[in-house]
């Protein structure tokens, strides 16, 4: 691209101007190459060394990331898990973090298991409580807080830069994870965040085709070097293959991100009304607890996530699942088709997710379509119950 400043839409979709110089192709190539040739001095004057840390199958996707997001440097992972507990495993045993009492089952199962057996202090409270945040950190023991917002499954949202103020003045690296909210609709960073985290999985490749994980850092300091040597010693680093189709799939994430959060504001305002449904958590819905906020952080939508609360409880919201055509029963979240799941049943007894609840991530078919086949399936479960 030329030196003059473009905005994100033109960066994602165009691979940042990407052109090959040999052939003029306008699509980066896959190099799937583990190594690369030392020079006659026995250096490595082109820069790469081996794969696991310098293959230039990365090279795009993570510029074009770290350009999404303002900051200064990315790093692709395996799945989102593999850059989620690299920012762990970069802090000392005997180090105090804090984390959301609602975020992602997997990492909070992992946070709350292998973390504290490795030695961490692991505090979990309610972030969207900004004297919470306060009451729980503790000035030259707390290394990290953790956020996950808008938070997987009841959509909680959380001050970002109020609690990066709070991190930072008790000496705290602020990570975020930013997956449901993307930069289509938030930088972290800019909002004082030192880290900001990414399921690339999910909307960033968009798919449904690939596991990935992605961390950028707002500075190179001492910790994101920390967090490098992890990904670099332990190997959990994407694919060749996967690294171009989590490219391709950036390209198109603009125009997927807005018609999702316009399908979603659509779905949970017409679920809303609906008199099988006793709620709709929905950041975009003004009633929702954390909607200012939402509103000065998130730009431009409020996201392709909601969840519903089915009247009849765990057995009707059940039943309800069991009896959509449009929608697919299946795990995972920001692909472009819609997904139901009923949450409770995949977390087991010590989730905080209420029975009644299914989560829902809005594809790109007809809002129209997603709607009429949300409400048979309601309705026929409340004839079966």
């Amino acid at each position: 691209m030329t030196d003059r400043p473009h905005r994100p839409e033109t960066i994602a979709a165009g691979a940042l101007g990407f052109e090959d110089a040999a052939t003029g192709a306008v699509i980066p190539p896959i190099h799937p190459s583990t190594t690369y040739i030392r020079d006659p001095d026995n250096g490595y004057g082109r820069g790469r060394v081996y794969a696991r840390a310098d293959n230039p199958t990365f090279d795009t996707p993570a510029r074009t990331i770290t350009e999404l997001e303002k900051g200064a440097d990315t790093l692709l992972f395996a799945s989102g898990m593999a850059a989620a507990t690299a920012v762990f495993q970069a802090l000392d045993p005997g180090d105090h973090v804090v984390v959301p009492d609602v975020m992602y089952w997997a990492f909070r199962n992992w946070v709350h298991g292998p973390a504290t057996r490795w030695g961490l202090r692991v505090e979990g409270v309610d972030t969207s409580n900004t004297d919470a945040v306060r009451a729980s950190l503790r000035p030259g023991e707390t290394r990290l807080v953790w956020l996950e917002t808008p938070a997987n499954p009841l959509w909680t949202v959380t001050d970002i830069a109020a609690v990066a103020e709070l991190a930072h003045d008790a000496g705290a690296w602020l990570a975020v994870d930013s997956t449901v909210a993307t930069p289509v609709l938030t930088r972290p960073l800019e909002l004082g965040a030192d880290i900001v985290m990414h399921s690339a999985t999910k909307y960033l490749n968009g798919h449904s085709d690939v596991v990935a994980g992605t961390l950028t850092a707002a500075r190179k300091d001492e910790f994101w070097s920390r967090i490098k040597a992890v990904q670099a010693q332990q190997g959990g680093i994407l694919g060749s293959f996967e690294a171009w189709l989590l490219q391709r799939g950036l390209r198109t994430l603009f125009a997927r991100v807005r018609w999702q959060c316009a399908a979603a504001m659509t779905l949970a305002e017409r679920l809303s009304a609906h008199p099988q449904v006793s709620e709709v958590l929905y950041p975009g819905l003004p009633g929702f607890r954390g909607h200012g906020i939402a509103s000065r952080q998130m730009t431009g939508g409020f996201g392709g996530m909601l969840s519903i609360r089915v009247k009849g409880g765990t057995q009707a919201a059940i039943d309800t699942a069991a009896h959509v055509g449009v929608w697919r029963r299946a795990t995972s979240l920001g692909g472009v088709e819609s997904l139901i799941e009923h949450r409770a049943s995949i977390e087991g007894p010590t989730s905080p997710v209420p029975g009644d609840l299914l989560r829902l991530s809005v594809g790109l078919e007809s809002p129209d379509d997603l709607f009429d086949d949300l409400a048979q399936a309601l309705n026929r479960a409340l004839r079966q119950g």
